[in-house]
């Protein structure tokens, strides 16, 4: 086993169609079952024997909390402004050269086998940035009715998840390269135009492979991703619509306020 360091994002506000649900200021403290939903992502977090450390990203006080048992794995940073700045201050607050586990706080019903699993399945490859990609099928399984923006690939329909196994020194050096993929992710023109034509006629015919995805990636960014196909559709479950957040507050209430394996022990020390 090889500790890995996490970073959890909790600084995003509570601005969009989930205020009519919950009048929390910032989504990670949105109710579920008697709890803000980060505590759900740190819980199963700190239960995973690989995670060492686990810094949260988030505006002070949002998350503070009396601990149901004592778990020192959890340690607090002031989030800044923008999700590229909130990455780069969970990874200099832990000060760590290898790579980082991100998750977004907004998957209350992730489990320690889900993370575990995907950790594992990343060392099987090299690589800079490992991203989960979960099959349609999979998920319409474990969670039927869930709507979920899917792609088809030659290897099936697939879902993304809301975690990443990253190397720190990704966003150190192609940070401007990072930023402008995530400014065009909504300018379909800029994104054609940067992935080429080829690549958008094979995706539009339902051609193309996730190892051609790679490929791309790697000729754009100049660093290497792939995609890590999980069996887990808790990772891809993030709660940013009434439907999802109705589900959540369901499947936690009728478990007891627990996901499958998970605990509910954490202690927070402030970084």
């Amino acid at each position: 086993m090889i500790p890995v360091d996490a970073v959890v994002l909790a600084g995003a506000r509570n601005t969009g169609r989930l205020r009519e649900m919950d009048g929390s200021c910032y989504e990670a403290s949105i109710d579920i079952a008697g709890r803000p939903m980060a505590h759900y992502v740190l819980d199963a977090l700190a239960a995973v024997p690989e995670i060492q450390r686990i810094m949260v990203v988030a505006p002070p006080g949002i998350l503070s909390y009396e601990p149901r048992c004592r778990q020192d794995k959890i340690y607090f940073t002031e989030a800044g402004e923008g999700l590229l700045e909130n990455i780069r201050r969970g990874i200099d607050a832990l000060g760590t050269c290898e790579k980082v586990l991100i998750v977004t706080s907004d998957i209350p019903l992730l489990n320690p086998k889900a993370v575990s699993d995907f950790i594992l399945r990343c060392r099987g490859r090299e690589a800079d940035v490992y991203y989960p990609i979960i099959s349609r099928d999979v998920s319409d399984h474990e969670f039927p009715g869930v709507k979920r923006t899917y792609f088809r690939l030659r290897e099936g329909v697939f879902t993304g998840g809301n975690m990443a196994l990253v190397s720190p020194s990704v966003f150190q050096i192609y940070q401007p390269k990072i930023e402008q993929a995530i400014s065009m992710r909504k300018n379909p023109l800029k994104l054609s135009r940067l992935l080429g034509l080829k690549f958008i006629v094979k995706f539009v015919l339902k051609q193309l492979s996730l190892g051609e995805i790679e490929s791309r990636v790697e000729d754009i960014m100049q660093f290497r991703g792939v995609g890590v196909i999980s069996p887990y559709p808790q990772v891809s479950i993030d709660v940013d619509k009434p439907s999802d957040l109705q589900l959540a507050r369901q499947v936690l209430e009728a478990s007891g306020g627990t996901t499958d394996e998970g605990v509910t022990c954490t202690e927070i020390h402030y970084h």
